[in-house]
């Protein structure tokens, strides 16, 4: 029997063309979207002295989309073209993030984010489809390193600079910015071949069944669906936290828009250390069990922050939650890209990002309130004990010995 291909690494991956151009389309999208983001809460934390609950809202109009729209998004990205998907997409986004430029009412921005979600949640599915067309096999790993580098290496840097610009130059320089990064992703994508045949079958006819077929083959699927439910529980915990991070950084550490930029960078930087070293380590421990390491390192990263309240501490505590978070994203979507049938990939990617949406949307829900009404660091030692909790209980489950069924034997008359 011959033995598995080894993983490529990011050197051998990068030099495929195809793999570059989407890797960089997406290197400049992801630095712009990360500008535009901090620029908006920035301006309704420091500027407009949004209250806790008002700046969680932004977030939940960007998140409810991904949530409700994602399950349906990925059953049409499974029969369209994913070119055309991603180039519409993007072409659309850029569009409406030029909007932003000529709005400062709380409610119309809540509206544009809502609208830039709905597109998105067919660009996301469509991008990991490309991914799976466009490299090999023993690439993925590789591939969506990269792709969560361009993430990581983006929060590095966009987030110090759009405190920066805003205290500068208003927040309309990142917004021009995002705006011209989704045209830039458009032509690079307009240059990419992929070969890839849409799923047959009229949309308007099979969309229910084909919705319960992505979501089907997820809570059947042993692993997958373990490493879902953790990673959606995980991601209400750290979304309880991360949502009111400019509140944290306002009224804890009676700071301004500039520490909470670098705060958000060194999570970047924690980011990339991990996936160089999950790199190392990913071939002698199982996927799952990554995920739940990272899940549990988290919850202590979240505790360092609200045990001492202090800059300092706070920075150590944004280094270790990028470095755990590492381990649960890569190699998350390394196992549904590996599982998963290629025929079923758009709708399974758009299943869990409904469910990771939808578990942030409650998340943010409950922070803004629970913020207001206990203090924030009381909300951030819920966040860790949740955390922690979660990843004790699927450590144990994991390390539980599985039964094997036997098969019948008659038993005699």
């Amino acid at each position: 029997m011959a033995s598995p291909a080894p993983n490529l690494t990011f050197r051998d991956v990068l030099k495929i063309r195809s793999v570059r151009r989407l890797w960089l389309a997406q290197l400049v999208s992801i630095f712009s979207d990360f500008l535009a983001i901090f620029a908006v809460l920035s301006l309704v934390t420091f500027q407009l002295h949004g209250t806790p609950t008002q700046v969680s809202m932004i977030l939940v109009a960007y998140m409810l989309p991904l949530a409700v729209v994602s399950p349906l998004a990925g059953v049409f990205v499974d029969k369209w073209n994913v070119k055309w998907t991603m180039i519409a997409s993007d072409l659309i986004r850029g569009c409406l993030v030029l909007v932003l430029v000529f709005v400062r009412d709380l409610e119309a921005i809540y509206v544009i984010f809502l609208a830039l979600s709905t597109v998105s949640s067919f660009f996301v599915p469509a991008q990991s489809v490309a991914v799976r067309a466009l490299a090999p096999a023993a690439g993925l790993l590789a591939v969506n390193g990269l792709m969560s580098q361009a993430v990581q290496g983006s929060q590095i840097i966009s987030p110090a600079i759009a405190g920066l610009l805003v205290q500068w130059f208003g927040a309309n320089a990142c917004f021009l910015f995002d705006s011209f990064s989704f045209f830039f992703s458009a032509s690079m994508v307009m240059a990419l071949t992929i070969h890839r045949v849409p799923s047959p079958g009229a949309a308007a006819s099979s969309v229910l069944s084909s919705m319960k077929q992505g979501f089907s083959f997820i809570f059947t699927h042993a692993a997958i669906s373990f490493v879902i439910l953790a990673m959606t529980a995980g991601m209400f915990a750290v979304r309880c936290f991360g949502a009111l991070l400019s509140v944290y950084v306002r009224d804890v550490l009676l700071s301004n828009a500039a520490l909470f930029g670098t705060l958000n960078s060194l999570i970047g930087v924690g980011m990339i250390t991990g996936t160089q070293f999950l790199h190392r380590v990913a071939s002698r421990v199982p996927q799952q069990f990554l995920v739940i390491y990272g899940l549990g390192g988290m919850g202590v990263a979240v505790l360092i922050t609200a045990l001492f309240g202090r800059v300092a501490t706070t920075a150590i505590g944004m280094l270790g939650l990028g470095f755990c978070a590492a381990f649960i994203m890569v190699p998350s979507q390394t196992l549904l890209q590996h599982e998963t049938p290629h025929a079923l990939l758009g709708r399974v990617m758009s299943s869990l990002m409904s469910l990771l949406a939808m578990s942030q949307v409650l998340a943010m829900f409950v922070a803004g309130p629970v913020a207001q009404q206990l203090g924030i660091r009381k909300l951030y030692f819920g966040s860790a004990a949740m955390l922690g909790v979660i990843g004790a209980v699927g450590y144990a489950w994991l390390r539980k010995p599985k039964e094997i069924p036997c098969p019948e034997t008659s038993q005699p008359s």
